[in-house]
């Protein structure tokens, strides 16, 4: 794949960035559901995909964008610009903790990094990747627990366990599940990553599984439709 990824409405140039497009951050931008939201935010927003995606969906939101690292936030920037949404996007290089937004949003959506240490002893590498990512997820939480309005909702698709500790830090801020998405390669597989919605309101939660394959190489009928609107050749 060249640093060029063509979608349907707008492209996104992937030079200078880490987090490269992927399943993830596609799904979850597809997958979010919200109720004409006029104010979004996109946490680490790297290329810039999930928030032009979300452009796409919800013509009347205004859209901002944080990304900690400068030389992303830039490709972002200019993937903005280039678009047909540019009036609507904003990428801001800054870490969400030193964000300091002068409204609240309706909805926030982030495909945050999660971590892999090449430390060769078992328990010591357990220990870091804990205290990484209880210091990431509290800031990342206690953040948006100050800037989610009234009746947003704050999406995220992370691996199982750091989902769970998401949830878990969530509901300490007040902040409870209301969808929760599993995601599996195909039906053999066990889940691999967990979409969630979290808000402040308790409300019944509504589950689902998500399956991307059904059979080597050949995306399920659910795939295809849900990103028909995204991709080229659907």
């Amino acid at each position: 794949m060249g640093s060029v990824f063509r979608f349907k409405q707008f492209e996104v140039d992937q030079s200078g960035c880490a987090m490269k497009i992927n399943t993830d951050g596609v799904l979850l931008a597809a997958m979010v559901t919200s109720k004409a939201p006029k104010q979004i935010l996109d946490i680490g927003t790297g290329t810039g995909v999930i928030a032009l995606m979300l452009a796409q969906r919800f013509p009347q939101a205004q859209i901002e964008a944080v990304e900690i690292d400068e030389q992303a936030s830039a490709t972002a920037a200019k993937n903005f610009q280039s678009s047909v949404f540019a009036d609507r996007l904003k990428a801001n290089p800054i870490a969400i903790e030193q964000y300091h937004p002068s409204a609240q949003f309706d909805l926030i959506v982030s495909n945050p990094p999660f971590f892999v240490n090449d430390l060769k002893n078992a328990e010591e590498k357990k220990g870091i990747a804990r205290h990484t990512n209880e210091v990431f997820f509290d800031e990342l939480i206690a953040k948006v627990a100050t800037i989610l309005s009234e009746d947003g909702q704050f999406w995220f698709v992370l691996p199982i366990k750091q989902a769970e500790l998401l949830v878990k830090k969530g509901r300490e801020h007040g902040l409870f599940e209301q969808q929760m998405i599993h995601l599996h390669s195909d039906q053999t597989k066990p889940e691999f990553r967990r979409i969630v919605s979290i808000g402040r309101k308790k409300t019944e939660l509504k589950t689902e599984h998500f399956y991307i394959y059904e059979a080597e190489k050949v995306y399920t009928k659910a795939y295809q439709k849900l990103l028909k609107d995204f991709f080229l050749g659907y």
